[in-house]
């Protein structure tokens, strides 16, 4: 999952009024900060935050057994933490845009898919995953439209047998992939008739019981 603020430049400035920018890194701080926070929830410790580039944010799960148990999370248990993940992000920076005034966009790109992973260098060695799955899932971010969460005709598939909600996107021109079909993730469609309808992207889920299976990396 690769999850960023593109409007976040724009916003940033260096003056003397701000410190020469600092002040705005420090509101950037306050918003990875958060979305750190969102990550100690037990439902989402699964997820790894790889790390941030800029405005962005990138995080995985499946690289690791479940927490607590030596059994590996199904692909579709991985994919629906991650996709819920994704979505309460937007509403933990709806909150922070109420608070400072502001109004960043999250903007997130999704995909599932076997990865390398491992730390590299000497100094300051980072943690780091590479390949075919991650490249995809960066275009996923920066090919997609601000407000939503443009994920993969495999994410699409896996999902799209849950009760999640898609909007078909099309064919989308990808860097060294050439045309890809890719669709917007919503959420999960409301099976109560008498609660309210389903608010598409901006909508946080429980987590619930999941099915224990073989696993699969999801970026």
């Amino acid at each position: 999952m690769f999850a960023s603020i593109p409007n976040f430049n724009d916003f940033y400035i260096e003056l003397d009024g701000n410190n020469m920018g600092v002040e705005c890194l420090r509101l950037l701080n306050e918003i990875i900060a958060d979305f750190d926070e969102l990550m100690d929830k037990d439902c989402y410790k699964d997820i790894e935050k790889i790390k941030t580039i800029g405005s962005t944010y990138m995080g995985a799960v499946g690289l690791v057994p479940t927490t607590g148990t030596k059994a590996k999370r199904s692909i579709y248990s991985h994919l629906s933490t991650l996709a819920e993940f994704a979505i309460e992000m937007f509403d933990v920076l709806d909150e922070i845009n109420y608070q400072s005034y502001n109004d960043f966009v999250l903007r997130v790109g999704i995909n599932v898919g076997p990865v390398v992973a491992g730390v590299i260098g000497a100094r300051r060695p980072q943690y780091d995953i590479w390949g075919n799955t991650v490249n995809v899932a960066s275009r996923m971010d920066s090919t997609g439209v601000q407000g939503k969460i443009q994920v993969t005709e495999d994410v699409h598939r896996i999902l799209n047998k849950c009760n999640y909600e898609f909007i078909c996107r099309g064919k989308v021109s990808v860097k060294g992939k050439g045309e890809m079909l890719t669709y917007f993730l919503g959420g999960k469609s409301n099976t109560n008739p008498q609660a309210s309808s389903t608010n598409i992207g901006r909508k946080a889920f429980s987590c619930g019981r999941a099915k224990l299976g073989t696993g699969c990396p999801s970026v």
